[in-house]
C-alpha cells in the first residue's frame, strides 16, 4: 500500500507545510534553487534525481506558489524562487545547521554563509552577530568550509558551488 500525501485528519500547520514540503528531493531542490541552480538539467545533474521525480517535484512546487517557471530561450524554462519560498529559508537554515551540529564532516562545516553588508558570518541561529539583523538569501553570500568534499561531485554547477556565491544568483549564464 502506498503512503498519502497529505495529513487530511490533523489539524496542525506542520502538517499543512508537510504536504508542500515533506516529499522526499523537495528541500533540497529548494535549496539548490536558493543557491541558484534554477535549471532542470543542472538540478538533475546536480541532485543525482530521477527525471520524472523531479519534473513532479518542480511541478509541484510551481502548484504550491514556491517556484516559478520562466522562459531563458525558446521552449527552455528556469525555476526561480518566489517570496513564499525565500520566506522558507530560515526553515532550510535551521535545518541545515541541526545537520552540521548532529551529523558534522570530520573536516569541519561544510558551508558558510556571510551577511554580504556586513561582511560577518551568520551565527547558527541564521542572526548576524555584527548588525543583529537576520539576513534574507537575497543578503546572503555562500562558500565551502573545511568540512566541504569537493571531489564528491566534478559537474560544473557544483564547481561553481564550491566558489563563494551570492545566494538567488543563477550558477549558469
Amino acid at each position: 500500500m502506498s503512503l498519502g500525501k497529505d495529513y487530511q485528519r490533523q489539524d496542525c500547520s506542520l502538517a499543512r507545510a508537510l504536504e508542500v514540503v515533506g516529499e522526499r528531493w523537495t528541500l533540497l531542490v529548494l535549496r539548490d534553487c536558493l543557491f541558484g541552480v534554477t535549471r532542470f538539467s543542472d538540478l538533475r545533474g546536480r541532485l543525482d534525481i530521477p527525471r520524472a521525480v523531479l519534473a513532479d517535484r518542480l511541478s509541484a512546487l510551481v502548484g504550491a506558489g514556491l517556484l516559478e517557471r520562466r522562459p531563458y530561450r525558446p521552449g527552455r524554462e528556469e525555476y526561480v524562487t518566489t517570496e513564499q519560498a525565500l520566506a522558507l529559508w530560515p526553515a532550510i537554515y535551521a535545518l541545515r545547521e541541526w545537520g552540521e551540529r548532529y551529523y558534522p564532516p570530520a573536516g569541519g562545516r561544510r558551508r558558510y554563509f556571510s551577511h554580504i553588508p556586513c561582511a560577518t558570518d551568520i551565527d547558527s541561529t541564521g542572526r548576524c552577530p555584527a548588525c543583529g539583523a537576520i539576513p534574507s538569501p537575497a543578503e546572503l553570500e555562500t562558500r565551502p568550509g573545511p568540512g566541504a568534499d569537493p571531489t564528491l561531485r566534478d559537474d560544473e554547477v557544483s564547481r561553481a558551488l564550491y566558489q563563494p556565491h551570492r545566494l538567488l544568483t543563477p550558477l549558469t549564464p
